[in-house]
């Protein structure tokens, strides 16, 4: 008898009504893939509660296992660049929305889609950081790219308390930049200030309507509202 382990499975109706359960799966109810992983760590992001809730469409196939980043061990491979034992660390690839994800003890996915987790970082370790500190960090290779650094003057973050803008705030603060963070969340101001943040200023302070010249107050900016603040 195959051996079973726990899954969240997202499941629709025929009447398009969305149910969550937790239950029992096998290796033969996985997806295709030339790689199967021992999930150790993920973590719960913005677009995994979306999915979960079905305040959004972000499931494109039913049911569907959600969860869009893990760490892990591989079991089973058939892919040149993966043996069993190795650690391994994945984020996208329609994973958590068209292929099954990291909530459950086993995924099954292409070798391709894993990048090895690197020396010294536990599972745990790297989902810590997860996609949102992964966006953050490509966020901040971006400003670098673009030549906005620390001696060019202030960066923006809005968002600021949330995943990636909090670990985009950490990350700009050690780098050298005076970092300013823009929040809607007021009582956040002293965790922001504690990850580096040098001033804290009000979401709605952004909301307001801008006049048509206006003085340059930033020379760069990371945007993780992904809405009305941009």
């Amino acid at each position: 008898m195959s051996e079973t382990f726990k899954a969240i499975l997202v499941s629709r109706d025929a009447e398009k009504k969305q149910s969550v359960a937790v239950t029992d799966l096998t290796e033969a109810d996985l997806m295709e893939g030339d790689v199967t992983v021992a999930v150790e760590a993920t973590t719960v992001n913005y677009k995994d509660g979306l999915a979960i809730t079905g305040k959004a469409p972000v499931i494109r196939r039913w049911p569907l296992v959600p969860g869009i980043d893990f760490a892990g061990t591989v079991i089973s491979s058939s892919h040149p660049d993966w043996r069993a034992g190795d650690k391994v660390v994945l984020n996208g690839w329609g994973v958590g929305e068209t292929h099954f994800g990291a909530y459950a003890g086993r995924a099954r996915v292409k070798g391709d889609w894993l990048v090895p987790l690197p020396q010294g970082i536990s599972p745990h370790d790297a989902m810590a950081v997860g996609t949102a500190g992964y966006t953050a960090m490509l966020c901040v290779m971006a400003l670098e790219r673009h030549g906005i650094l620390p001696d060019r003057g202030p960066v923006v973050v809005t968002g600021a308390a949330g995943g990636v803008g909090s670990v985009a705030v950490s990350i700009l603060s050690s780098l050298g930049y005076h970092v300013i963070a823009s929040t809607g969340r007021n009582a956040e101001s002293p965790f922001l200030m504690d990850l580096g943040a040098a001033e804290v200023i009000s979401r709605e302070e952004l909301a307001q309507p801008a006049k048509p010249l206006a003085k340059e107050r930033w020379a760069g900016g990371i945007d993780a509202v992904g809405s009305h603040t941009l």
